[in-house]
């Protein structure tokens, strides 16, 4: 069985317990790239070119360094057990940023307070979804 993470037509919301006021780009720690940056750097350079299932098996291939030939075993692997959505994902819940998929599943990032992000909450035409929250209410 196949699990995703695609959503359609659906905007996400940042999370309720977001704690900034206004969206932040994910800062480098370090030498190595967080998720939040690897997931930023994709999504937000290449608006509505890749599915979140793209985003989060190209990270994993990254991340992991899975050769070339070995990619599409492991893919079958990695979305045989669910993955987290972006629902999940630092960018929705800390760094306040909206995430909107496309009736083909094509994802982009919306910055809080802006135009288009309260285009989307206000449309009724577009499922909307908060991001999880990061502590228990």
């Amino acid at each position: 069985m196949i699990h995703s993470t695609n959503y359609y037509n659906t905007f996400i919301e940042i999370a309720e317990d977001c704690p900034t006021a206004n969206s932040e780009i994910p800062p480098l720690k370090g030498k190595k790239k967080s998720l939040a940056n690897l997931q930023f750097e994709m999504v937000f350079e290449n608006p509505y070119k890749y599915t979140s299932d793209e985003v989060f098996y190209a990270i994993h291939v990254l991340r992991k360094e899975i050769p070339e030939g070995e990619r599409e075993e492991q893919k079958k692997a990695f979305f045989s057990k669910g993955q987290p959505c972006f629902r999940a994902s630092p960018l929705t819940k800390r760094y306040g940023w909206g995430l909107h998929s496309n009736k083909e599943g094509k994802i982009a990032l919306y910055e809080k307070g802006s135009k288009e992000y309260q285009d989307f909450v206000n449309d009724d035409s577009v499922i909307k979804k908060k991001a999880m929250r990061s502590k228990r209410a």
